[in-house]
Order: C-alpha cells, then structure tokens, then sequence
C-alpha cells in the first residue's frame, strides 16, 4: 500500500491508510482482491467467495455480510427461449432473429439477447421465498463479454458486493441496500455477462414474527408461575389482553366511540408502527378504564393460550380473504393489514417482555 507524501511531524510520510484515515488524503492501494476487499469492505472480483447453505436473499441487513455467495444451477438456453424473449420484449433486432443476415458480424448464429441473459440469471438467482429482500432496488452496470447461443448453458454467481445503511423516513420498513455481483458464466467457465444490481433488504426487527408457530413457541415458556418484569397482569390476564387485542384488529370497533386523533397526531402515530421503537411499559389501555382490574374470561392459562392461538389463526384467514380491509384502532385510527400486523407485532413483544419470554 502506497500514498501520496503527507506530513505526519517530523519529516516523517504519511500515507496508505493512515493518510486515507487522518487526513481524508487521495491513497492508491495495492494488494490482492481479499486484501482490498477487506480494507474497503466492498467486494472484489477474485476475491474469496462465501458460501453457505442459506440463500442470500433470505438474510437480513445485518446478518449480510460483504462476500457471501451463491452458486446457481445451470440453464440451457435453447432457440424458443431467444424466440419467446423477442416476442416479449418487442426486441427483434436481425442478430436475435435471422440468421441469414449475420455475414460481416461477430455472431456464428442467432445470439441470445443480453437482457434474457441478464433476466435468466436473475431466475437462476432469485429466491423465490417471501424473505427480508423487500424490491429490487435498480442496476449499477452490466457488461456482456461473449456471445450466448441456443445449447449453451450458464451458471451464476451471485456475491455480496457492498452493504450502504440509510435512515427511515415516514412509512418505510427499517432497511438497507445491498450491491451484488452478478457473474454468468458458460459451461466453459467463460465469463459473459457481469452486473451489479441492487436490493432494498429489510434489517431485523426487534419484534416478534407475526406468524403463529413462533408465538405459539414463546407462549409455550408462560406458566402461571411466571414472574412479571413490569405491570400488574397475571400470565393469564396478559394472554387474555392479547387475544382481545387481536380480535378487535378485525373486529367491530367504532371511531366514533372514541375520543377523536387529530390528523396531524394520527399521522405521526402511525408512521411510528414503521419504527423500532417499543412500546413503552406502563401505557393505558384504551378499552379499560382507569383503575378496572379486568376478570378473567377462561378457566385458566392452558385455556386462555388455545383461545389465543385460535383468534391468530381467525386474524391471518380474515386478512387474507380481505386484504384491503381497515379496521379502526383506538390509539393509531384506521389501519390497514400491514400497520395492523406492524401493531400486533410491537403489542405481542411489548407482554412477551412484560413476563420475560423474549
């Protein structure tokens, strides 16, 4: 590693990375692709690859890590692919669809076009599993290197190139853009497309899955033993707060049985279900009334965790049957499937936390 002169006291150089870091100075840095990838935490092509059994694509932000890798299946391209791909796109080019025109040109037979090759790689790639990848974010480059004929086939590589953090404005869900590397081979080991794409990756949420064999297993640690951390709920009260709570986000509830949220505070409370921030302990519940020690509903816990579990089942069918449905919430007003799921999620961990099961 090298850098320009600088001065450091002394008469002494300073340059390389104490340049880059003291005084922000332009460094030329030299290395192998493992060493520069691991000072400039972006990846270089030839540098080593990580693999693992878990996709990419099913990694959160935090868990990517510059240098994770996949390697894909291969694909045979064959003639009704590059005819299909024409018709679709509209992209009739001579060299894609007539061989009698290519004398004087580089290409021995009709080529596949790049773009099928760029989206049959996204196809090998892709994980088709609902993860934390939330869209694709755009396309940094691409560069086709050699030519794709029908009877070829391509593998992919796909390799984390660069994590970039960014902040949460209004109602996005907390994430970040990760780069990737895409390199297409052939069944030569030719390389004959590289791109960098881009995706919008969700970070971990701190709060629990709304699925219900994860809250199913977190319920299964409450005992009527159990000791609160915060609050006055019994284990079984606290379960039969949730469901209640549960049941009212596809309920009946009325706005007007409310005192009403100005706009501007509506606004502002529902754009903090997009957040991480926790609901904090000690907070009124809307539907009791100040100083009501709730009865309980069932014979006991064992049967106030079945009721439970029951209305999260009723909840995921109702909004898959309806998922534009809005149902009114006394604290954030009318929301929609996903702010109700992002306010069950924040509700569940707040209890699970009251009584130490998370």
């Amino acid at each position: 590693m090298h850098g320009g002169p600088g001065r450091a006291g002394g008469g002494e150089e300073m340059g390389g990375l104490n340049g880059l870091h003291f005084f922000l100075q332009k460094t030329a840095i030299q290395g192998s692709p493992d060493i520069l990838t691991a000072i400039t935490k972006v990846y270089q092509q030839g540098a080593e690859k990580k693999f693992a059994d878990k996709h990419p694509f099913q990694k959160y932000f935090e868990e990517v890590e510059v240098g994770d890798s996949l390697e894909t299946a291969g694909r045979t391209v064959t003639d009704a692919d590059i005819v299909n791909f024409s018709n679709v796109s509209w992209d009739h080019f001579y060299a894609h669809t007539d061989a009698t025109s290519l004398t004087g040109t580089i290409f021995d037979k009709t080529v596949a076009h790049g773009y099928f090759i760029l989206s049959a790689a996204a196809g090998l790639f892709v994980s088709g599993k609902k993860g934390p990848v939330i869209a694709n974010y755009g396309l940094e480059n691409c560069s086709f290197f050699k030519p794709v004929y029908a009877g070829d086939t391509i593998t992919v590589y796909l390799t984390a190139k660069e994590k970039i953090n960014r902040g949460v404005k209004g109602r996005n869900i907390p994430s970040g853009v990760v780069k990737w590397l895409v390199e297409v081979v052939n069944q030569r080991d030719e390389v004959v497309c590289v791109a960098t794409i881009l995706t919008l990756v969700a970070k971990n949420s701190p709060f629990i899955d709304f699925k219900i064999q994860n809250i199913q297993k977190k319920l299964n640690g409450l005992t009527e033993n159990s000791e609160k951390i915060f609050g006055d709920m019994t284990p079984q009260l606290m379960v039969e707060h949730l469901e209640e709570v549960v049941r009212n986000g596809f309920g009946n509830l009325k706005a007007e049985d409310f005192p009403e949220i100005p706009a501007e505070k509506l606004e502002k409370l529902q754009d903090w279900l997009y957040t991480d921030q926790k609901i904090r302990p000690g907070a009124q519940y809307p539907l009791w009334k100040e100083g009501e020690v709730p009865q309980n509903k069932n014979k006991n816990l064992d049967e106030a965790k079945t009721k439970l579990i029951e209305t999260l089942k009723e909840f995921t069918v109702y909004f898959k049957e309806n998922p534009l449905a809005e149902h009114y919430n006394p604290r954030f007003g009318h929301l929609n499937k996903e702010m109700m799921e992002l306010f069950q999620r924040k509700h569940i961990t707040h209890h699970f936390e009251q009584f130490g099961l998370i």
